[in-house]
């Protein structure tokens, strides 16, 4: 993972800068940040090398060069994969970043709590995109593997007896023999008990009512899964993270 940061400011640079040190504790790994304060030589080649995944964090009005919009539209000729973050001074300028550059992740005005947004933003990339944690497990005497991202929640099914999980891959569910106190001891922290007999993916919850029991992912699925009994836990997990 590596960071390109296009910035003519040395006290936004540096505030980025700590950002992505904050984001390095969190995922105890050190991220490569490279800074530019124009459109360079240097920087055409960066673009270039798309063999490493990158977020590029871009102000778009650069006093010694062409602007970051320019330079966002000169990436997506060739890397469609890294990830455009734009932090500005110019609040107008978001209809003309979203049609002139594809794939744009967030628009950031400086003047807004930019830290708080622009770290928000960096956690969800990490979690999601580059989230690369696998569930191991047998059946049927062949090892399966599955990303624990694409896992949305799993459910204790009582005829069978067995766990159901449910992917985000539509139609494809995997039943596997084994309870979801089990379960919930070899997946990650993002795995909260929200029923007695449900485990769901918390990234992947957008909304909960434990008035009426439910919770929607971010598929557009309502699962009526969701207990009183277990609120305390996931708000507890939540506040610890």
């Amino acid at each position: 993972m590596k960071f390109v940061v296009i910035e003519d400011d040395r006290a936004v640079q540096e505030t980025i800068r700590k950002i992505i040190r904050k984001l390095s504790v969190k995922y105890n790994e050190d991220f490569e940040i490279i800074f530019f304060e124009k459109y360079s030589s240097e920087l055409e080649e960066e673009m270039k090398e798309t063999s490493i995944p990158k977020i590029y964090i871009l102000d778009i009005e650069l006093a010694r060069s062409i602007c970051g919009i320019e330079i966002a539209e000169k990436i997506r000729k060739t890397d469609w994969d890294s990830e455009i973050i734009f932090v500005t001074n110019h609040d107008k300028m978001f209809e003309v970043v979203h049609r002139r550059v594809l794939k744009v992740f967030d628009f950031i005005e400086k003047f807004r709590d930019m830290s708080h947004r622009l770290y928000d933003d960096l956690v969800k990339i990490m979690n999601h995109k580059y989230d690369e944690k696998v569930f191991t497990f047998q059946h049927n005497h062949v090892v399966n593997r599955i990303y624990m991202k694409h896992i949305l929640y799993i459910t204790r099914d009582k005829e069978d007896r067995k766990a159901v999980i449910y992917t985000d891959t539509p139609g494809v569910t995997l039943k596997i023999n084994l309870t979801l106190t089990e379960l919930k001891s070899m997946l990650d922290s993002r795995f909260v008990q929200t029923h007695k007999s449900c485990l769901a993916n918390k990234e992947r919850m957008i909304e909960r009512n434990y008035t009426k029991g439910y919770f929607i992912l971010d598929t557009g699925e309502q699962v009526d899964l969701l207990s009183k009994n277990y609120k305390d836990e996931i708000e507890e997990e939540e506040i610890k993270e």
